[in-house]
């Protein structure tokens, strides 16, 4: 079963309110923030980039900073290349990032195993990310 994104626009605006609840999450932000492993998504399907880094504490930045550019003040860790519908199984709790590495429907560089390292703490964003789909996206249900 597929489920594709409208446009480019809408994938930017789930993704925009998933790192939203990644980073005000009172669990999983600050131990994203406290992994330190800024990284580079490339979503080829629909021709956007978007860098995250950890927020500076004490600086009100929040536990994440993103930004939809490829020109940003800092070097990620690690670089991911995927399609939308990707992303979208992923944090509905459907796509292994290790797996999809290996059967290349991720393609990953730098430091992949900081990367890896990372997956079991956004595991409580499924439900969440499903809850959200569910409610306002319910195309994107998988």
């Amino acid at each position: 079963m597929s489920a594709t994104f409208s446009s480019s626009a809408e994938f930017r605006e789930v993704m925009d309110r998933t790192f939203q609840i990644m980073s005000e999450d009172p669990e999983i932000g600050p131990r994203l923030r406290d992994a330190d492993t800024p990284q580079r998504f490339e979503f080829s399907d629909v021709d956007l980039v978007v860098n995250i880094r950890s927020g500076m504490p004490d600086s009100g930045e929040g536990n994440l900073v993103w930004d939809w550019s490829d020109e940003v003040a800092w070097n990620p860790k690690v670089m991911m290349v995927m399609a939308s519908d990707t992303a979208n199984r992923y944090f509905q709790g459907r796509e292994d990032v290790a797996l999809a590495i290996a059967r290349r429907r991720i393609r990953a560089s730098g430091d992949v195993k900081a990367a890896l390292a990372i997956q079991p703490m956004l595991r409580p964003l499924f439900a969440r990310y499903r809850d959200l789909i569910t409610r306002d996206y319910a195309h994107l249900e998988l």
